[in-house]
């Protein structure tokens, strides 16, 4: 048996090893498991930023209340407008008109602190959401996990098998084609060794150069120029 049916053979057995590897990655089980491991590795900030934000307009909404009770208490001061324009002789207008501007100001930071009560109030709805999610997930994510270690054992003794098998076929590989095809695997180029479609790679359609014409007649294996496979004539 020549070396490139000696690969062939290997790369026979690799690819049930590989559909299995497939499988396994796509699998509604392993989803499951990544997707609730991922949801729970990000809950501890996402909970972390609501906190801050709650906390951020809690402090915004106590300044603007300090300042809120600062402007109400300026605008006593024009309770006794009347004495005051009698007594002192001032304009009435001047007065009137500072009045009117003391209570837009108080008008427009009751908007803006009820705005920010509102913001607060929906903050820990989110808050109260999120954390009662977080709970759920972590059971799911128990559950799954324990699923998914199940399903991911029983493959693990399916590919043990293969792998058992494919170490017996490598002992008649020489150790630097092996090693190329290694290479060429982690890559995930495959299949790695495939044959000649008349003068073209059977799996990209790159045409060999002259060269690898040449380098196929003599050697009878050559690696295609555009896709790194190895290329036999059969």
């Amino acid at each position: 048996m020549s070396n490139i049916e000696k690969l062939l053979r290997y790369q026979q057995e690799d690819e049930k090893l590989i559909k299995i590897e497939q499988e396994a990655a796509a699998s509604e089980e392993r989803k499951n498991y990544v997707q609730s491991k991922n949801f729970m590795a990000k809950a501890p900030e996402k909970l972390d930023q609501l906190d801050a934000r709650a906390a951020e307009a809690e402090r915004t909404a106590a300044r603007l209340s300090q300042k809120y009770d600062e402007l109400a208490e300026a605008l006593k001061d024009f309770d006794s407008l009347d004495e005051m324009v009698s007594n002192e002789g001032a304009e009435v207008s001047f007065y009137k008109k500072s009045a009117l501007a003391l209570q837009e100001k108080i008008k427009a930071l009751k908007g803006e602190i009820a705005s920010l009560n509102a913001a607060v109030k929906a903050v820990d709805e989110e808050y109260r959401s999120f954390k009662k999610k977080v709970i759920s997930v972590q059971k799911q994510y128990k559950e799954s996990h324990d699923v998914y270690v199940a399903y991911r054992d029983g493959k693990k003794k399916e590919m043990a098998v293969i792998e058992e098998e494919l170490k017996k076929l490598a002992k008649d590989i020489p150790a630097e084609l092996l090693a190329k095809y290694q290479t060429k695997r982690s890559e995930r180029i495959f299949p790695i060794i495939c044959n000649i479609n008349g003068e073209r790679c059977a799996k990209c359609g790159m045409e060999l150069s002259l060269a690898g014409k040449e380098k196929l007649a003599r050697e009878g294996v050559v690696e295609c120029e555009n896709c790194h496979r190895f290329l036999y004539k059969k």
